[in-house]
């Protein structure tokens, strides 16, 4: 790899540190340091093995493992973790072009710092013995008896540790799908500090209530199927309280200046892809419920991007390229919760239903408010997880599912208040903890200089350039 030649910019803060002998001095030392505090870290954790030997393996009959299954569940993980990286193209193109690094860069340390925070006790906290339907049990801590053998509450055809790492992948992605609203200010430093705290405070006991044996929403009947509550509306009213805490941009939030729709519309294209892991995988079978998630994904996918599409050229005369994309994504989130549970004609009306719903929420927020949520976190997967999290209390079917509920058109009306329940608690809980959470990490400083937002975070926080022109 080529060394890169940084152009002269205007020196902030961060380049004093470094300029000079003085401060290359320091930073040798620094680095000698933190060399040496990994070195001890990696020492201490390898010594631990030993108390851990065999942990996720285990004895466990072959007979109850399928195959095919787990086969799926493991493609389907890798699906899900290209999701990440997506999302910070998707974003990456839609800032200004000297912030399209901390993008995607931003989305590859959150998978790296959740993929352990996982393993450690994430996973335990949110699938271990359930703790008065509120959080799971330190019995899965570093993944002890997470092994071959197949957990019945979950999944009972493929080993635990296949569901494990399937489910991390959603814990990955969730965080990723905040930094749109914080895109062009946020401090590196404090924002690592967010996301591990994020996931272990908010994202960890909202998929415990869900999708964890006892959790209380779980319990109570909630429909979601792939992560409506969980996953998009956790992230989507997360984005708006950090968008709130951390103030606009220095320029008053001039909104989406997109450097590079190409970027977009790969990034747009590879969710898609991604989502039918997300999705299909959460039937954690090979057999006919994820073929019926699969076709009502790319279904609901279609009918939002061409709402958005319809929406964009009746009100700018053409037709954007970026707003079909950008539909294309809600239509995803919306579909996310009822995907196991609705069938096609369900899946037509939840994409035109929500691509409205999040279109009009898109205009709400720019237009009524001045809040700066750079990259409409909210609307995009706040709204459209809302939306799709209702819908499914009136569109579900079990002749689709029969682990699930039928929805009001199908003579269950009670679902349709179950399912808004859900929608309280978790709209609530994520938008309450993480505003607490961003207002006490002010002592760690939320964000960059203003020189250094006019500088622009690919030079200022990674000292590298998105393009050479």
């Amino acid at each position: 790899m080529a060394t890169q030649t940084i152009p002269e910019v205007t020196t902030t803060s961060q380049d004093a540190a470094g300029a000079g002998p003085t401060g290359e001095r320091t930073g040798n030392r620094t680095l000698i340091i933190n060399a040496l505090a990994l070195l001890a870290a990696g020492v201490l954790v390898g010594y631990a093995t030993t108390f851990f030997g065999g942990a996720s393996a285990g004895t466990f009959d072959p007979k109850t493992i399928n195959a095919g299954d787990t086969a799926w569940v493991l493609a389907a993980s890798a699906l899900v973790m290209i999701m990440t990286p997506a999302v910070g193209f998707f974003y990456g193109g839609m800032v200004s072009s000297k912030n399209v690094i901390s993008l995607i860069k931003q989305s590859f340390v959150i998978l790296g710092i959740v993929s352990i925070q996982w393993v450690l006790f994430g996973y335990s906290l949110v699938f271990g013995n359930d703790i008065g339907g509120v959080i799971g049990g330190v019995n899965f801590f570093r993944l002890r008896g997470v092994g071959y053998a197949p957990n019945p509450a979950y999944a009972g055809t493929i080993p635990q540790l296949a569901y494990m790492i399937f489910q991390a992948m959603f814990a990955i992605v969730t965080p990723a799908l905040i930094i749109g609203s914080f895109a062009e200010r946020i401090r590196f430093r404090t924002f690592v500090i967010f996301i591990l705290l994020w996931t272990t405070l908010v994202y960890d006991p909202i998929a415990h209530w869900v999708w964890g044996a006892g959790g209380w929403l779980h319990n109570l009947g909630a429909l979601d199927f792939a992560g409506g509550t969980v996953v998009h509306i956790s992230g989507g009213f997360a984005g708006l309280a950090t968008a709130i805490v951390i103030g606009r941009r220095t320029k008053g939030g001039q909104g989406i200046v997109a450097n590079n729709v190409p970027l977009v519309l790969l990034g747009a294209a590879l969710l898609w892809f991604g989502w039918f892991g997300f999705n299909a995988g959460s039937a954690l079978t090979a057999g006919p419920l994820a073929v019926s998630a699969f076709v009502v994904t790319n279904t609901a996918t279609a009918a939002a991007a061409l709402t958005w599409m319809v929406l964009s050229w009746a009100k700018d005369g053409k037709p954007s390229a970026m707003a079909t994309a950008t539909g294309a994504v809600c239509g995803l989130v919306a579909i996310t919760p009822a995907s196991g549970f609705v069938g096609p004609m369900a899946s037509i009306a939840i994409g035109i239903i929500a691509g409205l719903v999040t279109y009009l929420m898109a205009l709400f927020r720019s237009k009524a408010t001045k809040i700066d949520d750079t990259l409409d976190v909210w609307a995009a997967h706040g709204m459209g997880g809302l939306t799709g999290a209702l819908l499914t209390g009136i569109f579900a079917e079990t002749a689709i599912n029969s682990g699930g509920h039928n929805g009001l058109l199908f003579g269950n009306p009670g679902q349709l208040g179950i399912q808004a329940l859900a929608v309280l608690a978790t709209t609530t809980y994520a938008f309450v903890v993480t505003f607490l959470l961003m207002s006490a990490l002010k002592v760690f400083k939320l964000r960059v200089s203003p020189a250094e937002e006019e500088q622009g975070l690919d030079l200022a926080s990674h000292g590298e350039e998105g393009y050479r022109l």
